[in-house]
């Protein structure tokens, strides 16, 4: 089952669309997001490979949801298949976050699809304020919550944390699949 991450088109043209929406220059939102301006001023271009962890950190200083910079038009009745879907994957941990649906206008919620691992873990910095994440474990078994209080969650297990703090996902069994709902309150 072959991945396929968000299309840097995609990604292209979200990144300076919000950019010019909240009139920050490249310098500024690479400053802000923790980038080197070398890497926005690519991603914006369509070249480049981003992390999630890159994504977080601009969506972040954008103040947008992470799935505003990776999902492309969608139509009325959308089926994602298995293995399908942007996907982003981590720089740091065997972790892949799949968006299947994002917010649409006016609600503050985007589901994803997450993959995952033994070997290492997905830390998180702290995403916009009042951001709270919900994970059920699909597969697997899994380590999930704050950095400092994680909870061990078996198939069918539900956890909800704050997303605003810093936080981890480790899975702890070859095969691990969840799905969580990253609400922004």
């Amino acid at each position: 089952m072959e991945q396929r991450g968000a299309p840097l088109e995609v990604i292209a043209r979200s990144l300076r669309r919000e950019r010019e929406r909240v009139g920050l220059s490249l310098s500024e939102l690479a400053k802000r997001a923790g980038v080197a301006k070398s890497t926005l001023s690519q991603l914006e271009s369509g070249s480049g490979n981003p992390s999630v962890e890159t994504l977080w950190a601009l969506s972040v200083a954008l103040n947008v949801p992470f799935s505003r910079l990776v999902e492309p038009p969608q139509p009325r009745v959308q089926v994602i298949r298995a293995g399908e879907g942007p996907a982003v994957f981590s720089e740091r941990a065997s972790y892949i976050a799949t968006l299947l649906a994002s917010c649409p206008p006016h609600a503050r919620r985007d589901l994803y699809l997450i993959t995952a691992e033994p070997g290492s873990t997905r830390e998180s910095a702290p995403h916009s304020p009042g951001v709270v994440e919900h994970v059920v474990l699909c597969t697997g078994r899994a380590l999930v919550g704050l950095t400092d209080d994680p909870v061990t969650i078996e198939p069918g297990d539900y956890v909800s944390y704050p997303g605003d703090l810093p936080h981890v996902f480790e899975a702890l069994t070859g095969g691990t699949m969840a799905a969580m709902v990253s609400e922004h309150v």
